[in-house]
């Protein structure tokens, strides 16, 4: 057993860290040896299994990341974009592989993992799943072969407690489509919009999410011209598909060069 990877779960009360301290205890392939949480939270200094309402997993909760990070050989990441920037800076320290499925990170907290990647690998991607980075190399592969006369809207919706809009996954779709065009995607970009807006413009990219119910992710990138349209669509119904993807590029990334990678690079697309 302890051959095996040793793997770290931050923000382990959550959804997604409770899934994925579930897949990591029941993969044959790797071993839980840390989980962390806030300071102040109620789990801290209590065993993760019995926390989440099962038996003793013989791992503590703690609030010390680094102590936590220096016994793994990955951390497993989906928390938010500032404590990720910190997280980051850990792990290098520690050598220690970091998966990133954490959303809403904006251009300065990305700019913040490039001096960590220089000592680890980091791997980093808004969405986990096999099939959405089909659906990723599809949308950019279709943008490529149509023009501007084809209108891009990216639809996604998610649970009502999603607090990130668009989604990490929307904003992946709408650059492989960006990327597809040979466009800067920030230039053509158009969010949310609200009242009277006026006509489309050209060759722009839509966004539109929806929030609601215990929705676990569903994604359509249209592509829209006159008397036609093409759908591309991916529906995840279980989250555990984005806690297979994690684990998966964290025992990909053992051994690496040290550097930033994606779920293309682990799953060879």
């Amino acid at each position: 057993m302890t051959a095996l990877p040793g793997i770290v779960v931050t923000g382990a009360s959550g959804r997604m860290g409770q899934m994925l301290v579930r897949t990591v205890t029941a993969s044959e392939k790797a071993r839980l040896v840390g989980c962390v949480e806030r300071a102040g939270h109620h789990w801290v200094g209590r065993d993760i299994g019995e926390c989440m309402g099962g038996a003793a997993l013989g791992v503590t909760v703690t609030d010390d990341p680094l102590e936590a990070f220096a016994k793994a050989q990955a951390v497993i990441d989906f928390t938010a974009p500032a404590a990720t920037v910190e997280f980051a800076a850990l792990a290098a320290q520690a050598r220690a592989v970091h998966v990133i499925g954490t959303t809403g990170m904006e251009a300065h907290h990305l700019e913040k993992l490039g001096p960590a990647a220089r000592h680890a690998v980091i791997i980093r991607a808004g969405n986990m799943s096999l099939g959405v980075n089909l659906l990723v190399r599809l949308t950019q592969k279709v943008a490529a072969a149509l023009d501007a006369d084809w209108d891009i809207e990216v639809v996604e919706a998610h649970h009502r407690m999603k607090v990130d809009a668009p989604s990490g996954t929307a904003l992946m779709l709408g650059q492989a489509a960006a990327d597809g065009r040979g466009v800067v995607l920030d230039d053509v970009r158009e969010s949310g919009r609200d009242g009277i807006t006026g006509a489309r413009a050209r060759g722009a990219i839509g966004f539109s999410a929806i929030r609601g119910g215990d929705i676990v992710g569903e994604h359509d990138v249209i592509f829209a011209a006159d008397g036609e349209r093409i759908v591309l669509r991916h529906i995840a119904t279980d989250r555990a598909i984005f806690a297979r993807g994690a684990l998966k590029a964290a025992l990909w990334g053992q051994g690496k060069a040290p550097g930033e990678y994606d779920m293309m690079d682990v799953l060879g697309l």
